[in-house]
């Protein structure tokens, strides 16, 4: 095998294949080691996102939605059909084809590009050595003149409820039940847990969700997340805040959780327990002592505005540096070292970085949030569009949510657009785009949308910023 290469990339997710695959693309000789597992017990491409994460979750969250759709909605659109049943081993199994198809379909662009993929373990030495660990044979040091690390991360485990793999389990074992439990508990109140609460909520399962926190979703728009909670709320979702989970016990006839909220200790069965409590970076075996790499006080991988680590030559990329961890923040920052390997000067601009929430009514946002920004005393306008006034989410009917735009008080640049509502995650690139080319609010108001759209609702909320939406009642600017 070879063992000389211009780029080595460890891990094949979404940050480091698509590094591999613009490094090779750019003339150098790339490498990429990856040493997951699929079911079968044979070498998968993708990460975490493809193979237990991103995708498979998308396609029982469609499945699911599709089942309630056709449940209680159909017929106020004229539709009649006889009694919809589920077929959870047929969900999962389509799940697992979705998973096949694309994860198959980076090992073609790999081999299209020039890539060598390595199934096993990669090990950074010093100097750009890497310790290549073949799941079968011996291992073998290879050169690289750059080194990029892209090992992805892992759930959080608790204390308070301890893994088995079956009554217990992490998002990865929640996209594997092959029933839907009666009664199923949630850890954790943040992006994963109320896309596999909604899941299982949908087809059947009486759902409660413990949150540690006294505040729903902080990270978005404070209206967004009271709009978000009620309206999960009457979907069925048992949302629990200010908890704290004392213990996990696992019996004959499913987990008892004990936990602590303002009214004193509670306990509470059920038959099933996801915890979904956050993800670390994973670095275990990653790293020699003398490989020159540091770790920051988190435990994630330091680097500098470029990605660069404190070895020379040596670059980490994706859910194990700073910042969200998102696939396509990390499929970025793969693209932009690769250029910068190759001699060009890209950047990543962090504050145009979206995120999305698939639940339904979809969440999506980027930039600032309003409590950011009195914090910081910026003024600003705000300009919000309900889809209860689009003619195009009447005609879906799914009219819940809205867009809402903040703009500087003086530039009128826009600062921060959040989405509750259909497609919200494919409104948000809307945004971003025009975040990314500094437009105002006026910018976006002048743009020409399609008709029946639900970007109108966007164009409308650009607008309302400084008061001029045509299909709402304007408020009266202070």
């Amino acid at each position: 095998m070879e063992t000389n290469y211009d780029v080595i990339v460890i891990g094949a997710g979404p940050a480091g294949y698509e590094a591999a695959i613009r490094a090779s693309q750019l003339g150098l000789k790339t490498a990429c080691i990856d040493k997951s597992l699929g079911l079968d017990g044979k070498p998968v491409l993708g990460g975490t996102c493809l193979n237990w994460g991103c995708i498979p979750s998308k396609a029982l969250l469609d499945a699911s939605h599709k089942y309630v759709e056709a449940k209680d909605h159909f017929a106020e659109i004229g539709i009649k059909t006889g009694k919809v049943e589920i077929d959870v081993p047929a969900m999962i199994e389509r799940k697992a084809a979705v998973v096949k198809q694309l994860t198959g379909g980076i090992a073609s662009l790999f081999q299209g590009n020039g890539v060598d993929a390595l199934a096993g373990t990669g090990k950074l030495l010093s100097g750009c050595n890497v310790e290549f660990s073949p799941h079968e044979g011996d291992a073998v040091v290879m050169e690289a003149e750059h080194v990029i690390l892209a090992p992805g991360s892992v759930p959080v485990d608790i204390g308070a409820a301890p893994l088995d793999g079956d009554a217990i389990v992490d998002s990865t074992g929640a996209l594997e039940f092959d029933a839907v439990p009666k009664r199923l508990g949630v850890i954790g109140a943040g992006v994963i847990g109320l896309e596999l609460g909604s899941v299982w909520s949908r087809l059947g399962s009486e759902v409660v969700v413990l949150e540690a926190l006294d505040e729903f979703l902080p990270m978005a728009d404070d209206r967004v997340a009271r709009d978000a909670l009620k309206t999960f709320s009457k979907q069925g979702l048992d949302i629990r805040l200010g908890t704290r989970v004392i213990e996990s016990v696992v019996g004959k006839k499913g987990v008892t959780i004990k936990y602590q909220d303002k009214d004193g200790d509670q306990t509470m069965e059920v038959d099933k327990l996801i915890v979904a409590v956050g993800r670390r970076p994973y670095t275990q075996g990653l790293l020699a002592p003398d490989s020159g790499v540091n770790l920051d006080e988190r435990g994630f991988l330091y680097v500098n505005d470029l990605c660069a680590t404190d070895a020379p030559n040596v670059y980490a990329v994706g859910d194990v540096v700073r910042g969200p961890m998102l696939a396509h923040k990390g499929m970025e920052e793969g693209i932009m070292v690769a250029e910068r390997i190759a001699g060009h000067k890209p950047l990543v601009n962090y504050d145009c970085v979206p995120s999305v929430i698939y639940t339904h009514p979809e969440i999506a946002w980027v930039g600032k949030t309003e409590a950011e920004l009195k914090a910081s005393g910026e003024a600003y306008n705000v300009g919000q569009f309900p889809f209860a006034a689009s003619g195009r989410a009447m005609a879906a009917n799914d009219t819940d949510g809205f867009v809402k735009i903040i703009a500087d008080a003086q530039t009128d640049r826009i600062l921060g657009v959040h989405i509750i509502g259909l497609q919200a995650s494919e409104l948000i690139a809307q945004a971003v785009i025009a975040m990314e080319f500094d437009a105002s609010a006026e910018d976006l108001g002048l743009t020409m949308f399609a008709h029946p759209t639900l970007g109108e609702a966007v164009h409308e909320a650009a607008l309302g910023v400084s008061g001029n939406a045509i299909h709402m009642v304007n408020r009266k600017k202070k």
